[in-house]
């Protein structure tokens, strides 16, 4: 994998979320009450709602639209609804976010 740092696990709040803006479309990065982190694709498959901007908790983000509740590690929508967003390999080292690059460049455009 290609990593590349994209900012410090500081820098996103606890149940929070940020945006990375790529060539092709946003991600959002997340960060759990854990301090685990995941990133998917920014894009509600449902309705296009910004994931990024939805409520944490646990493992979980729901869509701030439709209240579409997506699991973070696994990008599969629960229950009821049916879809799924991208998710991308991340990872926190010596308390930086690394996201996989080369995963990024393969990503469709949004």
């Amino acid at each position: 994998m290609n990593w590349i740092d994209i900012g410090a696990l500081e820098d996103i709040p606890a149940q929070g979320a940020r945006v990375i803006k790529t060539a092709k479309g946003c991600v959002a990065v997340f960060r759990t009450a854990g301090d685990e982190v995941f990133a998917l694709d920014d894009r509600c498959p449902h309705r296009g709602g910004p994931l990024s901007e939805g409520i944490v908790h646990g493992a979980q983000v729901t869509c701030p639209l439709h209240n579409w509740v997506f699991d973070l590690a696994t990008g599969q929508a629960q229950g009821a609804d049916e879809g799924q967003v991208a998710t991308y390999p991340v990872r926190v080292q010596g308390g930086r976010i690394m996201l996989d690059a080369a995963r990024l460049q393969r990503r469709s455009a949004a």
